[in-house]
């Protein structure tokens, strides 16, 4: 079993460069580290990952092309599993808690993160194109991406239960957790809060004395069948 000393002590952004490396699965310049991620892997944070053996970067021509070596495989599969740095706040806790939730599903469908992660032939030749050479859109189909997404906005609302609710399985209004979770697509958070339903620790409940909802409750309902849902409980009943 991996424990948090088989993890190294990474910084935020060196924690960012190996998670972008490995659901891209494959070589990126600092260029498109920019463009996907909004930063570069350079200075010290580069040496230390290459020091380390867990990115080779390619410096025989700029812009640099860094790519996960097996070891920075290993690594950032058990990210998950090591102490979030303080310094990365309440983002790189989210990304951790993002990153165990995928292990844990991962690991129940048996399915290897770097299969999941895998370029198709169409990702990997629509990756390498210019902008101005990008194929037509097509029709949407599940993708990693989507499916990480997903498991990150699920993430995303336990930890917002956890900060809100006063022990588990206490009930939360969703007007609280939307309010937590306000820079959340409307959308997304709806489909997670439904898919969520079915986890057996999970319960989302419409308020049965709907003279008590204020307008603000109304307009945090979650539509479930046929009903207006309110609260949400995450923990043993």
């Amino acid at each position: 079993m991996t424990s948090p000393a088989d993890v190294p002590h990474l910084t935020p952004n060196q924690i960012n460069a190996l998670v972008v490396l490995m659901v891209e699965a494959r070589r990126l310049t600092n260029v498109e580290l920019k463009e996907l991620a909004g930063f570069t892997l350079t200075g010290k944070d580069n040496t230390k990952l290459v020091d380390l053996g867990l990115v080779d970067t390619d410096r025989t021509h700029r812009p640099f092309a860094h790519e996960l070596t097996d070891e920075g495989w290993r690594v950032a599969r058990q990210l998950h599993t090591s102490t979030p740095p303080k310094q990365g706040g309440s983002t790189t806790r989210s990304l951790f808690v993002v990153l165990s939730n995928l292990h844990r599903s991962l690991d129940r469908l048996r399915v290897s993160h770097g299969d999941f992660f895998k370029q198709t032939g169409a990702t990997a030749l629509a990756a390498s194109k210019p902008p101005h050479e990008a194929p037509a859109p097509a029709a949407a189909t599940p993708t990693a991406a989507a499916l990480v997404s997903a498991a990150g906005v699920e993430a995303l609302v336990r930890s917002a239960y956890r900060d809100l609710a006063p022990a588990p399985g206490a009930w939360v209004g969703l007007a609280d957790v939307r309010d937590r979770l306000a820079d959340t697509d409307r959308a997304a958070l709806d489909a997670a809060l439904r898919a969520m339903v079915g986890r057996d620790d999970v319960r989302i409940i419409p308020v049965a004395n709907t003279k008590s909802l204020t307008a603000r409750d109304r307009a945090a309902a979650v539509r479930i069948g046929n009903e207006d849902n309110h609260a949400l409980a995450i923990g043993p009943a």
